[in-house]
């Protein structure tokens, strides 16, 4: 199948385009090359076509002959501050509108979108008194004073996390957050009314080879892994007890060609969380990475915190496995122990 990659120059896009050729697939990989992931100048693949999911003409011109779309081109991460929000909504929610219209002209009925567990904003909570809650917000006044663990908006004593399915109420918490969750709203409305097959993989905390540095586009691993690069200890926010799934870079390219797989015979989106199964906290995998580094120092918890963070946040991979036949395969501390010495892009 003649399979289009947008962002696929970048750390997840890269890797799914590599499985998805290694798969069988005949792959053309697109990518703007923002600045935000690839620096002022970055060298690329010759065969990669450099163009911007918001240019129509680009978008229309390099569908022609392609099958089925993965769509991985986004702005991620939490950004510096809200002087963002523009780019992000142009690049994420806007190029995706874009792309799915061409789509719809050129026929093409087949989606893989990449989406995000931040769609949930906070996870998924039981109070001991009143069972299954949404957490009340976390005061400044608690998170100032150390108490971290949300509280149950009924009788305000902490809550126990679980797993979040994909049923789960949607509640974004931040803008790159509200962008993934109108990039599914897009998609789902697209696929409906062309009769069509979405599929959205709302990826955990994505790591491994390739991530890159120094950037506040990028995820925490990265940041950590910055951190030890330059002899600095890994700066921990709040306790380092926030609950997360760390999934290899790896396992989510496999999954992308399983839900390509499945994205056939049937019209609307269907959603599925990418996760190792394995939830760990961000102190755990703090920890695993200066050990595997080799130093300099362990990490430091610092008590800082963001507001709008997410405390818990960790999924059940049940319908993925289910549906798509998707387990992940690397375990947390194989997987750290290679990223601890793994390149990163620059």
């Amino acid at each position: 199948m003649r399979v289009l990659v947008t962002g696929g120059a970048g750390f997840i896009g890269s890797h799914v385009g590599a499985a998805l050729t290694a798969a069988g697939h005949d792959v053309v990989c697109m990518d703007c090359l923002h600045p935000a992931a690839h620096g002022d100048d970055p060298e690329h693949d010759p065969g990669l076509v450099v163009a911007d999911v918001r240019d129509r003409d680009a978008v229309e011109s390099v569908l022609r002959g392609v099958e089925a779309v993965v769509h991985q081109a986004a702005v991620v991460g939490m950004g510096v501050d809200l002087d963002d929000l523009p780019e992000y909504v142009s690049c994420n929610d806007f190029g995706t509108a874009v792309l799915l219209a061409a789509m719809a002209r050129a026929g093409i009925r087949r989606l893989v979108l990449a989406s995000s567990m931040v769609v949930y904003g906070e996870g998924a909570y039981t109070c001991s008194r009143h069972g299954n809650v949404r957490p009340a917000q976390r005061t400044w006044e608690d998170l100032a004073a150390g108490r971290f663990e949300p509280r149950c908006p009924v009788c305000a004593h902490e809550l126990a996390p679980t797993l979040v399915s994909e049923e789960a109420r949607l509640e974004p918490r931040s803008v790159y957050a509200a962008t993934k969750l109108a990039q599914e709203h897009l998609a789902s409305a697209w696929a409906r009314e062309s009769g069509a097959a979405a599929i959205a993989l709302r990826y955990h905390n994505v790591y491994g080879p390739g991530m890159p540095r120094d950037t506040p586009y990028a995820g925490v691993a990265a940041i950590f892994r910055s951190s030890l690069e330059r002899g600095e200890p890994p700066q921990v926010f709040e306790d380092g007890g926030q609950r997360r799934d760390f999934v290899h870079v790896t396992d989510v390219a496999r999954a992308n060609v399983a839900a390509l797989a499945a994205a056939d015979g049937w019209v609307g989106l269907r959603p599925y969380n990418i996760a190792s199964g394995e939830p760990r906290t961000v102190g755990d995998m703090a920890s695993a990475l200066a050990a595997g580094f080799g130093g300099p120092a362990a990490p430091v918890v610092t008590g800082e915190f963001r507001a709008s963070d997410v405390r818990h946040v960790t999924a059940s991979p049940d319908r993925a496995r289910r549906d798509l036949h998707f387990v992940a395969e690397v375990p947390f501390a194989a997987g750290m122990a290679e990223f601890a010495t793994a390149p990163l892009r620059s």
